[in-house]
């Protein structure tokens, strides 16, 4: 059965990006979030078996996201998307239940392996 995903990113070609990579390989994007806020929304209403998600967005960003969706659904899958350089956040987003990160710019062969990795 194919996994169903939600992607959060505040850029739009970001998200046309990823949801492109996945939805060539099976995967079925049933969302898209350009905030925190609007991610934890959306999951709330689509309950995917995937969230990927990218550390910095405006209104709320994605590790807090990460922590509201674990508090609402503990056993929710999340992988942060990260630009280089943004350790301490990896740190925390991995601390605070994600399960694991790609760094930007993507690269489709990354990310399949990290989606394939939580999700299968």
């Amino acid at each position: 059965m194919a996994k169903n995903i939600l992607i959060c990113d505040d850029a739009a070609f970001m998200r046309m990006m990823i949801k492109d990579i996945l939805t060539k390989n099976g995967y079925v994007v049933v969302g898209e979030a350009e905030n925190g806020a609007k991610a934890v929304e959306k999951y709330n209403e689509t309950k995917p078996d995937l969230v990927l998600m990218d550390i910095t967005m405006p209104e709320m960003d994605g590790i807090q996201a990460l922590k509201k969706i674990k508090e609402g659904d503990p056993g929710a899958t999340v992988i942060m998307c990260s630009a280089m350089g943004q350790q301490a956040m990896v740190i925390e987003s991995i601390q605070s239940g994600a399960k694991d990160f790609i760094v930007k710019p993507f690269q489709a062969d990354r990310v399949l392996e990290a989606v394939k990795k939580v999700v299968g």
